[in-house]
């Protein structure tokens, strides 16, 4: 509830697309199914679920979007956050929002990892193109 409160300082959009690129960021079947289900549910169409993956080229996602999705990445990849990322969010959103923003992006990215690590399959909330599959990852052993 916390986490998708009705006085959210980010819109329900936004918040859909932040939580369907974390979970295709960790390869989180069950997690793109039930967040891409929300995501077409509140944008009213299919269209920025299918762009998603390339945001970067698509001329669907505007640029207070691109900055949260570039911030997004950030934070759920290794190198972690620039000051330039953050400083970009800057127009958009005041320290409050960007405290529930790195939040929403914490939370997410703990749901995904849980579930993935679990295999939790997908349970067909929604038709999605397929994903590719994720890339073989060297065993720690071998490494």
């Amino acid at each position: 509830g916390v986490i998708n409160r009705k006085r959210s300082p980010i819109d329900p959009v936004l918040r859909s697309l932040v939580t369907v690129r974390v979970s295709q960021l960790n390869w989180c079947r069950f997690c793109v199914d039930i967040n891409a289900m929300t995501l077409i549910k509140r944008a009213g169409s299919s269209e920025k679920v299918e762009a998603l993956a390339n945001w970067r080229e698509s001329p669907l996602f505007d640029e207070r979007e691109k900055a949260v999705l570039d911030y997004t990445e950030a934070m759920t990849g290794l190198d972690g956050v620039s000051d330039e990322q953050a400083a970009r969010l800057k127009p958009w959103f005041d320290d409050d929002a960007m405290v529930e923003l790195t939040g929403l992006i914490a939370f997410q990215n703990m749901s995904a990892k849980f579930n993935a690590a679990l295999d939790i399959a997908p349970q067909g909330f929604c038709q999605l193109p397929v994903q590719p599959e994720r890339p073989a990852q060297p065993n720690s052993k071998d490494a």
